[in-house]
């Protein structure tokens, strides 16, 4: 009983120090309960509760950090396996991937538009860079058809700079081939996320006199559907 006391007193005199039930915890080895029972009437500063406002924030960042490190770990974990399972693409499935891509994201003829030409639009980098490949590799279309349009938002004017040199980076055409730009209207009110500094665009791909090529690949498009 006087053990239970002597703790008692010395949790309530820590409390009064500022210090959180976790903290107190670490020095008096009791129960939750009972330490919340002792130290219900204890009041503290409003600097003290600044104090423990704090720690628990920082605390719960901590705890933000490390959750995040561990699905960083993971998502890699799953990605590098991933990235084995696909193996060397053979001819054939680059052919069936660039259909797809296209089927996907590229420009269709319609009955009320005949003769539309082979364009691709799309924002990332990635995906226009296999589908150039597509182009160059398997459909074997000359560097000098091709041609390219930025679509940005108008609010991105001075970085206009910045986003030719990221298309021309990732595209490995010169600066020369991203001369037409055109700048989409802002609405007030948006839920876009793309508004930051890693936004640049969706840049279109098109190819001069590609009508029948466009066709072609609609033909393709209807095969993959016939034998899937």
């Amino acid at each position: 009983m006087i053990q239970k006391i002597e703790e008692k007193n010395k949790a309530i005199e820590l409390r009064k120090q500022g210090l959180s039930y976790r903290e107190i915890l670490e020095q008096i080895p009791v129960a939750k309960s009972s330490l919340s029972l002792w130290l219900r009437s204890v009041g503290l500063s409003r600097e003290q509760k600044q104090r423990l406002t704090a720690k628990k924030l920082a605390s719960a960042l901590r705890g933000a950090k490390r959750k995040k490190e561990i699905r960083i770990a993971i998502t890699n974990e799953i990605k590098a396996k991933a990235r084995k399972e696909v193996g060397r693409l053979t001819k054939r499935e680059l052919w069936l991937i660039g259909i797809a891509l296209y089927w996907g994201e590229g420009n269709k003829e319609k009955e009320y538009h005949p003769g539309s030409a082979t364009q691709f639009s799309n924002s990332d980098p990635y995906m226009i860079k296999l589908f150039l490949r597509w182009l160059f590799k398997i459909i074997k279309i000359p560097e000098e058809k091709i041609k390219f349009q930025i679509y940005i938002h108008e609010n991105h004017k001075d970085n206009i700079n910045r986003v030719i040199n990221y298309w021309s980076s990732h595209t490995g055409f010169s600066r020369d081939n991203f001369q037409h730009v055109y700048f989409k209207k802002n609405k007030i009110k948006t839920n876009r996320k793309n508004t930051g500094d890693n936004y640049y665009g969706l840049l279109r791909i098109g190819i001069k006199d590609s009508s029948s090529l466009n066709r072609k690949i609609a033909g393709w498009t209807e095969g993959i559907c016939k034998n899937c």
